[in-house]
């Protein structure tokens, strides 16, 4: 399980995700990186889940974006069109959270593409946490970046599944 929140304000667009991996009820590793940035197109994705099915449907966005020209809308719904018609796909078990300068969503294998109410993003075992604490942040004159780490620190307080060795990623 993993915490991720994708913070969108003044024009900039963060997402922000903690280190911990756990296999049970086990901490395996404390300081992966689940967030990355497609420097070409300007776009940042986080992901919570198995961590091999996620960099999957990762490289399959970046696929599906080089695709598309960089839209990102368009590039979301076929990633969750192929992620649930697709044998292989349709057993990964991942939520992504993708962001650029216009857009953020929520891409999950039930074939849904979510655009969120407002301008945060949480998935993982503390995204609602990871949520209602940006969603309160987001509102005061922290940065997008501010508000990211804080809404993370917070899920790491409550979610035993989520530390606060947080990586960010921004455009």
């Amino acid at each position: 399980m993993t915490t991720i929140v994708l913070v969108r304000k003044n024009n900039e667009v963060v997402v922000a995700g903690d280190g911990q991996v756990s296999m049970g009820n086990t901490v395996v590793k404390s300081t992966a990186s689940k967030v990355r940035k497609i420097e070409k197109r300007d776009v940042v994705a986080g992901f919570a889940g198995s961590t091999a099915d996620a960099l999957t449907l990762f490289e399959r966005l970046e696929g599906k974006l080089e695709k598309h020209a960089g839209n990102l809308s368009r590039a979301a719904v076929e990633l969750a069109k192929d992620w649930r018609t697709d044998k292989y796909l349709r057993r990964l078990e991942a939520l992504m959270a993708v962001g650029d300068k216009s857009n953020s969503y929520l891409i999950s294998g039930t074939g849904d593409v979510l655009e969120p109410e407002g301008d945060v993003i949480g998935i993982g075992s503390g995204g609602n946490y990871a949520l209602a604490a940006g969603k309160v942040l987001i509102e005061g004159k922290m940065s997008a970046e501010e508000v990211a780490k804080k809404a993370i620190k917070v899920a790491a307080e409550i979610c035993v599944f989520t530390n606060d060795n947080i990586k960010v990623e921004k455009i």
